[in-house]
């Protein structure tokens, strides 16, 4: 990772981050035993320079929580719905509702535009809307993603 990726700190300033495989263990081990494999992670805010290590487990502890996270501010409403015509539907948007349905595909046939959708519990389905059908949905995500 670099600071290119949109981690900032308290005050909004780009912070750089490393992930290397390898970071020194927290203590020194005993002189006949091997130490257990880390990951380190290096935090330079403008500040100064922060450095953590992990075993391999807690980083992917640590990456399943930030992908939830990650989902859950996704996925979270907006102040109001956005509402597209559906030939302007894109794969991950998400549709305004009770129930998760986000966009697998959309294909547009003449002025029929099929749009399969994903439930949460991972069911896909087809529907057929003409192209100037307005859509709304709870969360659109930006361009090129």
């Amino acid at each position: 990772m670099s600071s290119g990726t949109g981690i900032t700190d308290a005050d909004g300033h780009p912070v750089a981050v490393t992930v290397t495989a390898g970071g020194p263990a927290p203590a020194a081990p005993e002189a006949d035993s091997v130490p257990p494999p880390r990951i380190g992670i290096r935090l330079t805010p403008p500040t100064g320079e922060l450095f953590w290590s992990c075993t391999p487990e807690a980083a992917r502890e640590l990456a399943a929580e930030l992908l939830r996270a990650a989902e859950e501010t996704e996925n979270a409403p907006a102040g109001h719905p956005v509402t597209v015509e559906a030939g302007r539907l894109r794969r991950g948007d998400v549709r305004d509702g009770d129930r998760a349905m986000t966009v697998e595909s959309a294909r547009t046939d003449g002025s029929t535009v099929h749009v399969t959708w994903k439930s949460g519990a991972g069911r896909t389905w087809t529907q057929a809307y003409t192209a100037d059908a307005a859509i709304a949905l709870k969360r659109r995500l930006p361009e090129g993603r």
